[in-house]
């Protein structure tokens, strides 16, 4: 009965909800000045309080309500009422008090003992903003229990972002916190809000009381976070984490809005700053062109080439889809001094090439268009081979006859030792680049600096992009697996997005001519782990051997042609280390350019003819190393 009428409050129009607490301050004020009075004189009728009580009575309610309406105090929502509104309260009833005195002195009217004025400023603002208070927190719990089940939850991270988690799920009203959790000695036995701060190590002995485990520290080092996931997945309880600092500051999410923790905030490493110095030069104010730019690496770099402010950025892209969700994103963010410029078209048309080059005055060109998926160009090598190492040739060409100061391919490490015909593709795509460099830096001694730098930038898996494994086992979980490995041993490096094409940008200002690059990946992951650990974060279980009722299963189903178990960035060179800690310049072998060209063009015209017999042997020799296996015609 009882929740039922506090029920009935909450239901009341706005106008109503102003006119009881402007009820309540009625009643509070007169008995804040009647208990001045008694407080200081210890007698609830002294002669001093029906000498000077009685016209304070009149007045404080005269002034106080008033003042209390003109200056805001009943606009604000109540259930959202914090220390700000508290300091707020004390300002206007000090204001009161000060009415009081001016008025009681201004008409000679007798007065209270000095100190009374305190005692009734802090009763004044002790009642209105204990009342306050406590209908905040009636509110909310009003609006807890309006939900059939709170999932309980303890938050791991006692700081200021597990504070403010707490602040926030309080007021939504759907979560009951249990504890804290942190690793600090010095914050346990200690509390938040009441709710105790207590060591991790507690989990397995409340493990009943929770539903969810949070993780509330956004700034936390990747290694810290695979650490405590691991810790947690161990109890077999479902772990969220708030919002990265970043997607917090900028106001792209709110501290409150909880996700899955993500395979791709476990694997890799912490970003690395860039060096400054090697970000940016000879981007600002210079024209740009990014082939692929509707890809996974190409549209990364065409976002962070555009906060240095090229002059223009050119998007060559043959997907007219891609194409247009590029422009698009890179419309919302563009600055006023930049223009952008799509190009509908693919890189190995040299008249196109040509004319954008020579057209545009281009003076920078990244190359990350290709075809990239293994089993599609083993399906299609000659497809492949046009694509790849034809665009190739053609941006080198257009490059050295129009004058562009600088070629930037980028490569993978699938090109190093080959056993596929993409990794082929690509090697004889850097072959391509260091023959160009070779014969430019051969035709320009005596001639002072090359008119254009080529470099070549080699990486390996980039998480999230077209054709990853992340995202493929994510649908496969999603639809209730099985996940499919092609091998339980395979091993992959993986980089973000973000982090490859920063490195690329970098790499490009090391360029001397001809420079294989080398990113330093990080350490290796195995895939059957990364697939584990991925059904683990869905809140599901593994079906093994050891769990034939599990949830998902792995099947391995042998490795496609021209797959290999591990990559490696390195042929034959040794690495040599660079300005960035994170890059290295390696100095291959490189083919004559007197030999290459002629091959290069029997290549061509056997790929012109579609002539596959003759195509793939021409590559075998041109690339040795290639591993050359059973390949479609």
């Amino acid at each position: 009965m009882k929740l039922f009428s506090l029920r009935q409050v909450i239901r009341l129009s706005p106008l109503a909800r102003r006119l009881l607490l402007i009820a309540i301050d009625a009643l509070l004020v007169p008995l804040s000045v009647w208990l001045s009075f008694w407080l200081r004189l210890a007698h609830p009728l002294h002669p001093s309080f029906q000498a000077a009580g009685l016209w304070m009575l009149s007045a404080v309610l005269l002034f106080g309500l008033p003042l209390y309406a003109l200056t805001g105090q009943y606009q604000g929502l109540t259930r959202y009422v914090g220390s700000r509104a508290f300091y707020q309260l004390a300002g206007r009833n000090a204001l009161l008090v000060f009415l009081l005195v001016a008025t009681g002195v201004l008409l000679r009217l007798p007065m209270p003992p000095r100190s009374s004025w305190i005692l009734l400023w802090l009763l004044l603002t002790g009642f209105t903003g204990l009342v306050r208070f406590a209908l905040r927190d009636l509110l909310l719990s009003l609006r807890s229990v309006s939900h059939k089940q709170m999932v309980r939850v303890a938050i791991y991270g006692a700081g200021e972002a597990g504070a403010q988690l707490a602040a926030a799920l309080r007021l939504a009203g759907n979560h009951q916190i249990i504890t804290f959790l942190d690793d600090a000695p010095t914050l346990w036995r200690r509390t938040i809000n009441g709710i105790p701060i207590q060591p991790p190590q507690v989990l397995s002995q409340i493990l009943d009381q929770l539903d969810q485990v949070l993780l509330a520290i956004p700034s936390m080092p990747r290694v810290e976070r695979r650490r405590i996931v691991a810790e947690l997945q161990r109890q077999a309880i479902p772990v969220l984490q708030i919002p990265s600092v970043d997607d917090i500051t900028a106001g792209r999410a709110r501290i409150d809005s909880l996700r899955p923790v993500a395979i791709e905030d476990l694997l890799g490493r912490d970003p690395v700053p860039p060096v400054r110095e090697l970000l940016g030069p000879g981007l600002r104010d210079a024209v740009v062109c990014v082939t692929g730019a509707g890809g996974s690496i190409g549209s990364e770099l065409c976002r962070q080439i555009l906060q240095l402010y090229p002059k223009v950025l050119i998007l060559l892209e043959i997907s007219e889809p891609s194409l247009y969700a590029v422009e698009e994103e890179l419309r919302q963010q563009l600055p006023a001094s930049v223009t952008l410029l799509p190009v509908l078209g693919s890189a190995t048309d040299p008249a196109l090439v040509q004319w954008l080059f020579a057209g545009h005055g281009v003076q920078t060109v990244f190359h990350a268009a290709a075809y990239k998926h293994v089993p599609l160009v083993e399906a299609n090598p000659l497809a492949g081979l046009a694509n790849n190492v034809g665009s190739t040739r053609v941006l080198c060409q257009a490059a050295i006859s129009v004058g562009v100061s600088e070629v930037v391919l980028i490569s993978t490490d699938k090109a190093v030792r080959p056993t596929n015909v993409m990794g082929a593709s690509k090697r004889l795509a850097e072959l391509v680049v260091q023959a160009t460099a070779q014969e430019l830096s051969q035709s320009a001694k005596g001639a002072g600096q090359l008119r254009t730098r080529f470099a070549m930038v080699r990486f390996g898996n980039v998480l999230g992009s077209s054709g990853s494994v992340v995202p493929l086992f994510r649908r496969q979980i999603a639809a209730g697996g099985p996940i499919t490995l092609t091998h339980p041993e395979i091993i992959r490096y993986f980089m973000t997005i973000p982090e490859a094409a920063e490195l690329v940008l970098q790499a490009a200002t090391l360029a001397k001519g001809g420079d294989v690059f080398l990113l330093d990946m990080g350490e290796p992951v195995r895939i059957k782990a990364l697939a584990e650990q991925m059904i683990r974060l869905s809140g599901l279980s593994l079906r093994d051997a050891q769990n034939p009722c599990g949830d998902i299963e792995i099947a391995c189903t042998g490795l496609r042609p021209g797959e290999k178990l591990y990559e490696e960035l390195l042929i034959d060179a040794e690495s040599e280390a660079t300005q960035h800690p994170l890059i290295f310049r390696a100095q291959e072998r490189v083919f004559p350019p007197e030999v290459l060209w002629p091959l290069l063009d029997a290549l061509n015209a056997a790929i012109e003819v579609h002539d596959a017999e003759a195509a793939l042997p021409l590559l075998a020799e041109l690339v040795p190393e290639w591993e050359r296996g059973e390949v479609s015609n």
